[in-house]
């Protein structure tokens, strides 16, 4: 049975993810930088069509082992951050109207305790929005595992694990930060 703590926890949690997706959709990418940890692992694994009962070992690249879509810690994202910011980056020119649309968030884990979370693995739904110029539009689904962690009183992003139900993206490029 769920108590108090669990969803005093959770509605934590989604006030985190429902602010992080509010500061990346008004183009807000430096506090959204503050929101990572230092120590962040941001990976999104390449997916790829396998015969029946071979998918969890086949399905999605590995980390440091395969080619990705994304593997990065905070230091790239921000200089990725500041690429977009001059103004000339070829792919964000004009800026993008982005949408993300988070949903089924659940509390996987808390480490040591729901009562006291040091650490809380979250798993997620979204939906990314994109639109370019006059016509490009693009939609990212899937799903995030994240770890987030307590620090001195506010929640930092420690991992972020993104899971497209894609394996041909069909976008021009890949400048959306999920």
């Amino acid at each position: 049975m769920k108590g108090l703590a669990y969803f005093e926890l959770k509605q934590e949690v989604e006030d985190f993810l429902y602010t992080e997706a509010e500061l990346l959709d008004q183009r807000q990418f430096t506090q959204w930088l503050d929101l990572l940890a230092n120590d962040l692992v941001y990976f999104m694994p390449m997916r790829r069509n396998v015969k029946f009962g071979r998918h969890a070992e086949q399905e999605n690249t590995r980390q440091d082992r395969d080619i990705s879509w994304f593997d990065e810690d905070k230091w790239t994202l921000s200089k990725r951050v500041e690429q977009i910011m001059t103004g000339v980056h070829w792919a964000e020119e004009p800026l993008s109207r982005v949408c993300h649309t988070v949903s089924n968030i659940q509390i996987v884990a808390a480490r040591p305790s729901v009562e006291a979370p040091e650490e809380v693995s979250v798993r997620s739904r979204f939906i990314v929005y994109q639109n370019r110029l006059e016509d490009e539009t693009n939609f990212f689904v899937g799903k995030r595992n994240d770890v987030l962690r307590n620090a001195q009183g506010g929640w930092k992003l420690a991992r972020r694990e993104i899971i497209l139900d894609q394996n041909v993206l069909l976008s021009k490029n890949l400048t959306v930060l999920f």
